[in-house]
C-alpha cells in the first residue's frame, strides 16, 4: 500500500505544480470588465530601475501580456533599443495558449538584431526584436529583459495603461537612486485615483496601478498622455555620451546645453563667410539679412537625421554641414544660426516637440525634452521661429507642426521657455470665390478661386510642385460631392512672402441636376461642402479637442439653367455656439442668377465630455445646410 500511494503524491504534486502555472497565463482569469473595449490585456508590467551613480543604470523588465486579437499585436512589444553607451544584458519571451500551456519558448540568439538607420536617418542606434507570428488568438507573452547603461539623461516614463484598447491588470514601476543626483518626479492626473498607490522610499520611489479598463479611442479625442495617469522622471545631475549634465532649472540646462552642445561647432569657411557677405551687400535691415540667409540654406543644403553618439543630440559641425550639404534639424539650425553671426543677426538655437498634434515642453519639469530644433530670429522685439529642414517653407512660416507651443530657447546666458507663433483662427483663412452654371440637362461647369493663409496655407502649399496625376486625384477627394467630376485646369500660385496660396480651378461634371419629372433638384454648395460628422457615442468616456480654428468664406454665383424658375430654396441659416459660427446667405440677383454666401469659423479649445454631444450636433448642422436642396421648377 505504501509503495502505491508514495508515486501517486508525487504525480498529484508536480500536477498541481503544472496546474497553478497553467492558470497564471489563462485567459479565463482575466477580468470580464478588463476585456470590455480590449484588444490586449497587460497581466502584468513590472519594471525595475536601479541607478547606482551618476553613470549606472540598470532596467530590469517583466511583461506578460495577453493579446485578444489582431489589432493587440502591437501591445507585445518584444524589442530592446541600445547603442553604444547600452547594453542588454538578457532577453527572452516564451509563449502560451488561451488555456496557459505553454506554446513557444525564444532565447537571446532567437531575437534579431537591426540598425535604426534607414532613408535618411543615420543612427548607431540598433533593435533587438522577434517577430512572432500567431497562429491562434487569444494568447499569451511573458517577455523580459535586463538592460544597462551610462546614460541617465533619459529615465522611463511610466503610463498607468500603454494606450488606447489595451486594460491592465496591474502595472508597477519601482525606481532606486542615490540621494545625491536629484531624482526627480511629477505626477499627471494621478491623485484622487483609487486604482493607483504610490510608495515613497528614502531611495526612491514605487508606482503602482491595479485593474485599469481600457480606454477607447474616439472622434476628436487629445493625446491620451493628457489624460491617463502617468509619471516622468529625471535627475538633476545626469550622464549623456560621455558628457556630464546639470538639469537644476531652465537657465542652468540651457548654460549647459550651449556651453557642451552647441560652444565650438560654429565656424563657417572663410570662403563661405565671403560669399554671404556678398549676397548681403549694403543691406542693412537684419530681416531682410535673415530672408536672404534663410534663401540661401534651403537652396544649398537637404535634410538627413543623424543621431550617433553625442551627434543625437549634438549638431555636427557647421562647416561639415556646408561641406556636405546636408544635416538634420540641429546640424542645419546651427547652420543657420552660424550664418547669421556672419552678417551680424542674432538667433538662437531652440529645442520643440515637432508634432501635427501640439504638444509642449513640460515647463515644469526641467530635462532633455523634444524632438526637433527650429532656430529664434528676434527683431524688432518679434520673434521669427524658421524650420531650416524645409526647402519649401516661407521665412517665418511655422504651420501645424510647430506652432503655438512651449519651446526652449538656448541662449548663452541660458534657457528660456517661450511660446511659438499662434495662428489663430482669423488668421487661418481660406476665401473662395467662383461661379458655376446649370444647364438643361442638368450639368454643371465652373471655376473657384481659393486663397489660403496661416495652417489653411499649410495643407495646400505641397502641391505646388506635384503632378497632374496626383493634383487630380486630389482635387476630386477635396470635390468629394461632385460624382463624374472632370477637371479641366488647375493653375497654382505660392506667394511665399504674403505666405499665400492661390489655386485657380474649373471643373465640370455630368448629371450634378439631372432633370426628372420638369424638376430640377441640386445641392447650391457646390464647392465647399462639409461631409464628416462627428461619431455619435451613447456614452462618451474621454474629453475632447478642436486644436486649431480656421475661418472659412465662400462667394459662388450660380447661374441656373434657362427655362427654369425657382419653386424651393433653402432657408438663410445663423448658427452661433461656443464651438463656432456658421452663416449662409442667398441673394436672388435675378430669376436666373443666386449669388451664394457662406461662412464658417472653427474654434480651438479643449472641452469636457458632457460637451461633446452639442458639439456633434452643431457639426451635423452644418454639414445638413451645406447640403441644403434648391428645388427648380420648368418654367411652362
Amino acid at each position: 500500500m505504501k509503495n502505491l500511494l508514495f508515486p501517486l503524491v508525487i504525480v498529484l504534486f508536480f500536477s498541481t505544480i503544472a496546474t497553478a502555472q497553467d492558470i497564471e497565463y489563462t485567459v479565463a482569469n482575466i477580468p470580464a470588465e478588463l476585456k470590455e473595449n480590449a484588444n490586449a490585456v497587460v497581466r502584468l508590467d513590472q519594471k525595475n530601475i536601479v541607478i547606482a551613480s551618476r553613470k549606472s543604470m540598470v532596467v530590469t523588465t517583466k511583461r506578460v501580456v495577453t493579446v485578444l486579437n489582431e489589432s493587440g499585436l502591437s501591445y507585445m512589444d518584444l524589442s530592446e533599443y541600445f547603442s553604444g553607451k547600452e547594453r542588454i544584458k538578457s532577453i527572452e519571451a516564451q509563449f502560451y495558449n488561451a488555456f496557459g500551456k505553454e506554446i513557444k519558448k525564444v532565447k537571446r540568439k532567437d531575437f534579431k538584431e537591426n540598425s535604426v538607420s534607414e532613408g535618411s536617418i543615420i543612427s548607431d542606434n540598433k533593435l533587438l526584436h522577434y517577430d512572432y507570428t500567431p497562429v491562434e488568438y487569444p494568447f499569451t507573452v511573458v517577455f523580459l529583459s535586463e538592460s544597462e547603461t551610462s546614460n541617465t539623461a533619459f529615465m522611463p516614463r511610466w503610463f498607468a495603461v500603454p494606450g488606447f484598447s489595451a486594460s491592465v491588470e496591474k502595472s508597477n514601476i519601482t525606481i532606486k537612486v542615490p540621494s545625491d543626483l536629484g531624482f526627480k518626479y511629477k505626477e499627471s492626473n494621478i491623485e484622487g485615483n483609487p486604482n493607483i498607490t504610490k510608495e515613497v522610499k528614502g531611495d526612491g520611489v514605487s508606482f503602482t496601478a491595479n485593474n485599469m479598463a481600457a480606454y477607447k479611442r474616439e472622434d476628436y479625442s487629445p493625446s491620451l498622455d493628457s489624460y491617463i495617469p502617468n509619471v516622468i522622471m529625471g535627475l538633476d545631475f545626469f550622464h549623456l555620451e560621455g558628457v556630464d549634465g546639470v538639469a537644476t532649472n531652465w537657465k542652468d540646462f540651457g548654460t549647459w546645453m550651449y556651453s557642451n552642445l552647441l560652444k565650438g561647432t560654429e565656424e563657417i569657411p572663410l570662403e563661405t563667410q565671403n560669399k554671404i557677405k556678398a549676397l548681403i551687400g549694403d543691406e542693412k535691415d537684419p530681416l531682410k539679412k535673415a530672408k536672404i540667409v534663410y534663401k540661401y540654406v534651403q537652396d544649398k543644403t537637404r535634410y538627413i537625421s543623424i543621431q550617433l553618439g553625442i551627434g543625437g543630440w549634438k549638431p555636427m559641425l557647421a562647416k561639415d554641414v556646408d561641406r556636405l550639404g546636408y544635416g538634420d534639424c540641429k546640424a542645419l539650425t546651427n547652420y543657420t544660426k552660424a550664418l547669421l553671426e556672419v552678417v551680424n543677426v542674432p538667433s538662437y538655437y531652440t529645442i520643440i516637440y515637432g508634432d501635427r498634434q501640439k504638444r509642449d515642453l513640460n515647463q515644469d519639469f526641467v530635462s532633455i525634452q523634444g524632438n526637433h530644433a527650429i532656430l529664434g530670429v528676434p527683431v524688432d522685439n518679434k520673434m521669427y521661429w524658421l524650420e531650416c529642414t524645409n526647402q519649401k517653407t516661407p521665412f517665418g512660416y511655422q504651420g501645424d507642426f510647430t506652432d503655438n507651443r512651449l519651446a526652449l530657447v538656448i541662449k548663452p546666458e541660458g534657457g528660456e521657455i517661450m511660446r511659438t507663433k499662434e495662428y489663430p483662427a482669423l488668421e487661418n483663412t481660406q476665401i473662395s470665390k467662383g461661379n458655376y452654371i446649370v444647364d438643361g440637362q442638368g450639368n454643371v461647369s465652373g471655376t473657384i478661386q481659393i486663397k489660403s493663409k496661416g495652417t489653411q496655407y499649410d495643407n495646400k502649399f505641397m502641391y505646388e510642385n506635384s503632378s497632374n496625376d496626383d493634383l487630380v486625384k486630389f482635387y476630386k477627394k477635396y470635390f468629394w460631392n461632385i460624382s463624374n467630376l472632370k477637371i479641366k485646369k488647375i493653375n497654382m500660385l505660392n506667394n511665399r512672402e504674403d505666405i499665400e496660396f492661390s489655386e485657380d480651378i474649373a471643373i465640370e461634371a455630368l448629371d450634378y441636376a439631372k432633370p426628372t419629372n420638369g424638376r430640377m433638384i441640386f445641392a447650391l454648395n457646390l464647392y465647399n461642402q462639409m461631409g464628416e460628422i462627428p461619431q455619435r457615442y451613447r456614452q462618451r468616456n474621454n474629453p475632447f479637442e478642436v486644436s486649431r480654428g480656421f475661418y472659412d468664406y465662400d462667394e459662388i454665383t450660380i447661374d441656373l439653367p434657362k427655362g427654369y424658375v425657382v419653386e424651393a430654396k433653402p432657408e438663410n441659416v445663423t448658427i452661433k455656439t461656443d464651438f463656432g459660427e456658421y452663416k449662409t446667405e442667398l441673394v436672388m440677383v435675378t430669376e436666373s442668377q443666386i449669388v451664394y454666401k457662406r461662412t464658417y469659423q472653427s474654434n480651438p479649445g479643449s472641452y469636457d465630455k458632457k460637451d461633446y454631444e452639442n458639439f456633434r450636433k452643431f457639426k451635423e448642422q452644418i454639414a445638413k445646410s451645406d447640403n441644403a436642396k434648391i428645388a427648380l421648377v420648368k418654367n411652362q
